[in-house]
């Protein structure tokens, strides 16, 4: 199943929090070589996980860490900003109807359905979070995995050609889009629907709670000029 939950929340979910940022370091240090670090826990973790983020993580049977992601608004510190301004012409992209999607994660186990069910929940969070866009900076082997997804983005930015063209995209997700991914990752809109309202009690609280949340982080302030 997916759940949504916050960085302050997630030691209510030992097993959930402990796996995912195990199978973090796994998939971005020990299969990709990407230069993060891990603590001696064996944990990947970075400054943007103190700054209260939303993660969505599916579930397993187990208790355990299928797949996730990590939501900040840009109206604070992201890594789109803060490290891969060169891609974007140095222009900061700062908007509360923008978020940044970062560290898609998978479990080495994790069956084909489980990406198509977090991007489902990127368009639940669009949805009833009223945002227009998330952005995010990813390689050539995320593009291909969107594109069988069924959740391109759109573009805006790229440098490198081949293996080492790394991009910056923007997604949103229409009605047709959302039935796509859906019908992929084989749970039903309601199904998702049941998900988020489970995590937030409504999804009118979700609205006014999240907002909140963020807000007191300071994060909520700021304009995009393509917004």
């Amino acid at each position: 199943m997916l759940r949504y939950i916050y960085a302050d929340d997630l030691q209510q979910f030992p097993s959930l929090q402990n796996s995912m940022f195990l199978d973090r370091a796994d998939q971005f240090k020990a299969r990709l070589g990407w230069d993060v670090t891990v603590n001696d826990k064996g944990e990947e973790r970075d400054s943007y996980d103190d700054l209260n983020p939303l993660y969505v993580i599916w579930q397993k049977s187990d208790g355990c860490h299928g797949g996730s992601m990590r939501f900040l608004p840009t109206t604070g510190p992201t890594m789109v900003n803060d490290h891969f301004s060169h891609l974007t012409g140095g222009g900061p992209i700062t908007s509360p109807l923008i978020w940044e999607c970062t560290r898609f994660c998978l479990s080495r186990d994790a069956g084909p359905h489980v990406a198509a069910g977090l991007m489902l929940a990127g368009s639940e969070i669009m949805q009833n979070f009223a945002i227009k866009h998330f952005v995010g900076v990813f390689d050539a082997r995320m593009q291909r995995i969107y594109r069988m997804i069924g959740a391109s983005p759109e573009i805006i930015a790229m440098r490198g050609t081949g293996r080492n063209r790394i991009s910056v995209g923007l997604w949103q997700f229409s009605a047709s889009a959302r039935h796509k991914i859906a019908l992929r990752a084989g749970v039903s809109p309601a199904l998702s629907d049941q998900w988020f309202r489970q995590s937030f009690g409504g999804c009118s609280s979700a609205l006014a709670g999240g907002l909140a949340r963020q807000s007191r982080k300071g994060l909520m302030s700021g304009t995009f000029a393509g917004a």
